[in-house]
């Protein structure tokens, strides 16, 4: 089949320079970005339910924006002033200059990972001394806290903010000759929004692992998973795929 109209399960984006828009522009494609997920904080009082002081801890370990927004959001529903001694492990350069939203970023004490946990994880090490606090969602990736378990790490998980299902009800048939995944809360919403959903020939496209077994999981076939060797992006994948189909006329 020709790969004319795909939906992509995220919000549209906001840079014209989007590969997704070049992929568009460069094989005619029509593509339309819905989000299948969003994300809810935990309330004060919900977190107060997990007897969790944060001023306990002497570092706090982000792993993503999400984690950022909604620790900073619920020390200020619960009156927390963050002392300036608190030290802040951050998994990015991304994720580090976030916090400059919320902090005056020169006056803590920040230390940043490359890019993955486990190169985080290296810097965690050599500060096994601190008491940790770990931001994240009911949708944590299990071997997070597994790895900080087998490294002896005095830590703390706080559950501050939820991914849930948006509603796609207007969506209605979800006649798209490509649906893109980026998380398994995508084939969560997918099947709360679409119970009797049925392939019937459509491509399934998901970034990286869990979403992939996500996708299997649900019963689905799997065309395209992202990254590959040669394509490290979701857009290079699908553009493979693309050139590959075209191949077979």
């Amino acid at each position: 089949m020709k790969i004319k109209h795909i939906l992509v399960s995220q919000p549209e984006p906001t840079d014209s320079r989007s590969p997704f828009l070049d992929l568009a522009d460069k094989y005619g494609l029509k593509i339309d970005f819905r989000p299948f997920i969003k994300v809810e904080g935990v309330n004060g009082q919900e977190f107060r339910q997990e007897r969790i002081n944060i001023l306990d801890h002497s570092a706090i370990i982000l792993t993503s924006r999400n984690a950022v927004d909604h620790f900073f959001r619920i020390c200020k529903e619960m009156r927390v002033n963050v002392p300036e001694s608190m030290k802040y492990f951050c998994i990015s350069d991304a994720v580090a200059f976030y916090m400059q939203k919320y902090i005056v970023y020169r006056k803590r004490k920040v230390f940043i990972g490359k890019h993955s946990f486990s190169d985080l994880m290296e810097v965690i090490k050599k500060h096994k001394g601190e008491r940790y606090l770990l931001p994240c969602s009911n949708l944590q990736q299990p071997e997070i806290p597994a790895v900080l378990e087998k490294a002896g790490i005095n830590f703390t998980n706080a559950e501050l903010y939820r991914t849930v299902p948006c509603d796609l009800k207007d969506l209605k048939d979800l006649k798209y000759d490509m649906i893109v995944f980026f998380s398994p809360g995508g084939i969560e919403s997918l099947q709360k929004n679409f119970p009797k959903y049925r392939q019937n020939g459509t491509v399934i496209a998901a970034f990286g692992p869990t979403t992939s077994q996500a996708v299997r999981d649900a019963g689905l076939e799997l065309n395209i998973e992202a990254p590959l060797p040669e394509a490290p992006s979701m857009t290079g994948a699908i553009e493979l795929f693309i050139k590959a189909q075209a191949k077979k006329k």
